[in-house]
């Protein structure tokens, strides 16, 4: 079940408690271990009473621990020079919070996080309970305590009275940045991402076959290496913060807001060129239309004329070479161009053109990211 990914040949300690959200965990096991985790269970007697332990033996292919023996099993792990590269605790309660922030341990997931943390090692906690018991000041100040130690706290979803657990995704995540070395640790990215699209009448629009997935996967990349991020679209990711923008308009407007505070600034999206000339109502088919089309200052450009951060754009053709060199001598740190066949699509061709370097790149958008960010590190 295991296979190659972000999460390649590091050993997962996933602490369970007594939440409901435990359920969930055979399915958060599956995604670690698609990402090449090996994953050890640990569990509370009260999490026993939600999931039984079999079930995250057969999910992870290892005996759930429940309690500490003597073979000293919180140590083989999360004890100096133990196995384990990261202690996730998925879902965490109220309970336990407080518990690990006051060094209390009463159940196994509490005796590992003790040793974890007095290692010094990776510590992750996902939040779930109810949204009252979330506000309760002694849980906000056990929280902000982790953090202060270096522990990765994943924000519960805010729905329904509750502080839900995050979404599998999002827990995933967060692992894979608790594991990276961060090298974009207090920096901040700005990603434009995916499509526009702009009136020609009250019905219509004209767009791109953009479909935002580069943009996702340079946005996922950065927060795994420590960044914060921000992403200018009108799509909605995990674990970022999404600032919406449905035109070009709104996207000159959003990214001049928001460049002002960035480090680094990506130009992902497929901003539109032209702006149609829009009709009232709805256009009426069966006739031959003309629509003009009036062309839109470039965002790129008045980011250049504010900004003084490092700039990557995005540039779409085959044969741009001198159109990319404009761009470098411009101010463009790096220029990243691929053949139309790569919109809308998994992966494709790429190549990356710095004043110094100029390399091919090919896979799908989430391995091209990797090397973006590569090059630019």
């Amino acid at each position: 079940m295991t296979g190659g990914g972000k999460l390649e040949g590091k050993t997962i300690v996933l602490g369970v408690t007594g939440s409901i959200a435990a359920v969930e965990t055979v399915r958060l096991v599956h995604e670690l271990r698609r990402r090449g985790a090996v994953v050890q269970a640990v569990m509370s007697e009260a999490a026993c009473g939600i999931v039984h332990p079999d079930a995250l033996t057969y999910a992870t292919g290892r005996a759930a621990i429940v309690r500490c023996t003597g073979m000293v099993e919180h140590v083989l792990y999360c004890g100096d020079g133990g196995s384990a590269d990261l202690l996730l605790v998925a879902p965490c309660t109220a309970n336990t919070v407080g518990k690990i922030a006051c060094g209390i341990d009463d159940t196994p997931v509490t005796t590992f996080a003790t040793t974890a943390l007095g290692r010094g090692m990776p510590v992750a906690v996902a939040p779930a309970m109810h949204e009252s018991m979330y506000r309760h000041p002694a849980v906000a100040a056990n929280l902000d305590r982790l953090r202060a130690w270096g522990v990765d706290v994943v924000p519960p979803r805010i729905e329904e009275g509750k502080a839900k657990i995050a979404g599998i995704e999002e827990i995933v995540l967060y692992a894979e940045r608790a594991l990276a070395d961060r090298p974009l640790a207090g920096k901040r990215v700005l990603i434009t991402s995916g499509a526009c699209a702009e009136a020609v009448d009250d019905v219509r629009v004209l767009t791109t076959r953009s479909t935002g997935r580069m943009g996702r996967a340079l946005a996922l990349e950065a927060f795994r290496l420590g960044a914060g991020v921000t992403v200018v679209h009108a799509g909605r990711f995990p674990c970022v913060r999404n600032v919406h923008a449905g035109t070009a308009g709104e996207m000159m407007a959003a990214v001049l807001e928001e460049v002002r505070e960035a480090d680094i600034y990506l130009s992902a999206a497929a901003i539109s060129d032209f702006l149609p000339g829009r009709a009232e109502g709805k256009i009426p088919s069966g006739a031959a239309t003309t629509i003009r089309l009036e062309p839109l200052p470039k965002v790129l450009d008045a980011v250049l004329d504010i900004f003084s951060g490092t700039v990557v754009a995005f540039k779409l053709g085959r044969d741009e070479e001198a159109r990319a060199n404009a761009m470098l001598a411009a101010g463009v740190f790096m220029v990243v161009m691929n053949a139309p066949p790569a919109m809308g699509a998994a992966g494709g061709e790429f190549e990356m053109m710095t004043r110094e370097m100029r390399r091919r790149v090919a896979g799908t958008k989430e391995e091209v990211a990797t090397a973006i960010w590569s090059a630019l590190l």
